[in-house]
């Protein structure tokens, strides 16, 4: 588990490409601080595993499924990638609940700076956004954020000058992609609640007062 205070900027040493997978060297220097191979190491917001260690560089292989869900099918040689260690019993608990598996990824539409601050305007799909609420936790890149705004095609975050030092994030483009992990509660809810996505129209039954008298709730 990790909590999306992401540790340290990490560069991309090495991609090794298999036929659907992919293994990835990584450098760092306080990241493998304590790591030792096995540990997981959140990287770009997934959890991957240090299968090798190599001074300050570690290695990890990626699975297909990752490749496809995720933005690190896109890194080369030099790429940047925010890192983080498993959060250890005795850390604190800066962010929020991340797993370091990713529901599905992003597009970056817009960059604006207001004041000290810069809006990023993420442009993402209704299977991702329907997890998304406004003033509620989101991992971006890894990175924990609260989102601001939210509507049917994208959702805002607001980027301070640590943050923004820190990360990845305002160093992208317009149109770049990114990781996105939704808050892990809302998908639980909506399981122990019983809600059925339609599956044919991307479309899930809506919580009102007859479902909630319907199954028991009121």
């Amino acid at each position: 588990m990790f909590t999306g205070i992401i540790e340290e900027v990490g560069v991309i040493q090495g991609v090794k490409k298999g036929e659907k997978s992919s293994k990835l060297l990584i450098k760092g220097h306080k990241i493998l601080e304590g790591t030792n191979i096995g540990d997981s190491i959140s990287t770009n917001g997934v959890c991957l595993t240090a299968c090798n260690i190599y001074g300050y560089v570690f290695e990890a292989d990626v699975m297909a499924e990752t490749l496809r869900r995720s933005n690190l099918g896109d890194l080369k040689v030099g790429s940047k990638v925010n890192l983080e260690r498993a959060l250890s019993a005795k850390g604190r608990f800066g962010g929020h609940i991340v797993s370091g598996h990713i529901d599905g990824t992003g597009k970056i539409v817009s960059l604006k700076r207001e004041d000290n601050a810069v809006w990023v305007t993420i442009k993402t799909t209704e299977e991702v956004l329907r997890y998304i609420v406004e003033k509620g936790s989101i991992a971006i890149d890894g990175i924990s954020l609260t989102v601001a705004y939210v509507d049917s095609q994208t959702f805002k975050v607001s980027i301070i000058p640590h943050t923004g030092d820190e990360t990845t994030l305002l160093n992208k483009d317009l149109g770049e992609t990114v990781n996105l992990e939704c808050d892990v509660i809302g998908k639980y809810v909506e399981k122990l609640l019983g809600i059925k996505k339609d599956t044919s129209s991307n479309k899930s039954e809506s919580i009102s007062e007859k479902f909630l008298i319907e199954n028991g709730f009121m």
